[in-house]
């Protein structure tokens, strides 16, 4: 289990507090938000947290793993404390010199205290909606899994266009994909002990939960794509890589996977609906399989 207690037979108040810390822990929801040279981005993701509609009968604490940084990424988490405490939650920043996101989400599970677990990454925003709707959607005893409705947003014009086809692929549009935004209950979180170090911890827990124990609810996020034509393939072929070590390493997981087929009559249409961007989209990925898969450090691409 996940959660490792120690029982004792008896009676008292030592007892009383027992049954006290663990009612707290079941009506409290921990979001653990690991991140890396983020200074730029982890503002904008704590605002928008920070608007959230309150989960009705839950406390909330904030946890912040600035994992390898070499900017000022903890001391601009640090700074939204006192706003966190103005609305009765805790936020919490751990500064960890060694780099790498596994790692980070391990710190922050290890002080985590809330049976509900929220993992988002640094550079999405939430609209304010969303973490009522993880609540609800995670309050069951069965094991559980929830995201919300991801918005791929980008800037440049190169991105924005493989955006614009992204958003229609069936697994993007009919799935529930947990792009930088995934949730667990406490059954849930018990499916795995820690965190491997692997490339997409996102689709490992995705998958480690049957299509009919996901939950989509319908509040978005909003969840940035890398820029430019280069960091496109070199992110798309990362996420290849991902995919493909989960397959290797847990083969069992894949009968898990719900991702829907891609006809060639759909991609006709949106050929001619949106001929830009489906020619970016279809070059990206003609470069990612014309090209190995090599080992490089996580790069956001921006």
């Amino acid at each position: 289990m996940y959660f490792s207690q120690v029982w004792r037979v008896g009676y008292g108040p030592w007892v009383i507090g027992m049954d006290t810390e663990m009612q707290a822990r079941q009506r409290m929801v921990s979001v653990i938000l690991p991140a890396s040279n983020e200074a730029a981005l982890i503002g904008g993701c704590l605002d928008a947290l920070l608007r959230s509609k309150q989960p009705d009968g839950y406390d909330v604490e904030v946890i912040v793993v600035a994992n390898g940084c070499h900017d000022n990424t903890a001391g601009v988490a640090g700074g939204y404390a006192a706003r966190a405490g103005a609305r009765g939650w805790r936020l919490q920043v751990i500064d960890r010199a060694e780099a790498g996101k596994p790692g980070a989400l391990n710190a922050g599970d290890a002080v985590a205290q809330g049976a509900l677990r929220i993992y988002l990454d640094a550079d999405v925003t939430i609209s304010p909606a969303l973490l009522t709707q993880l609540v609800a959607a995670l309050e069951a005893e069965a094991p559980c899994y929830a995201s919300g409705a991801v918005d791929i947003t980008a800037q440049g014009a190169v991105s924005r266009a493989y955006a614009r086809i992204w958003r229609q692929v069936p697994f993007m549009r009919d799935v529930v994909p947990g792009c930088g935004l995934f949730a667990v209950n406490a059954a849930g979180r018990r499916r795995w002990e820690r965190f491997p170090k692997i490339i997409a911890d996102d689709t490992y827990v995705r998958l480690l939960f049957a299509p009919t124990e996901r939950r989509g609810v319908p509040a978005t996020y909003r969840w940035p794509i890398a820029e430019g034509w280069r960091n496109l393939v070199k992110v798309r072929r990362r996420q290849n890589a991902g995919v493909d070590e989960i397959a290797k390493r847990y083969p069992a997981l894949i009968r898990n996977e719900d991702k829907p087929a891609f006809p060639l009559a759909e991609k006709i249409r949106l050929a001619l609906r949106d001929p830009l961007g489906f020619t970016v989209y279809a070059a990206v990925a003609v470069a990612v399989k014309a090209s190995p898969h090599r080992a490089q450090g996580w790069s956001r691409g921006r």
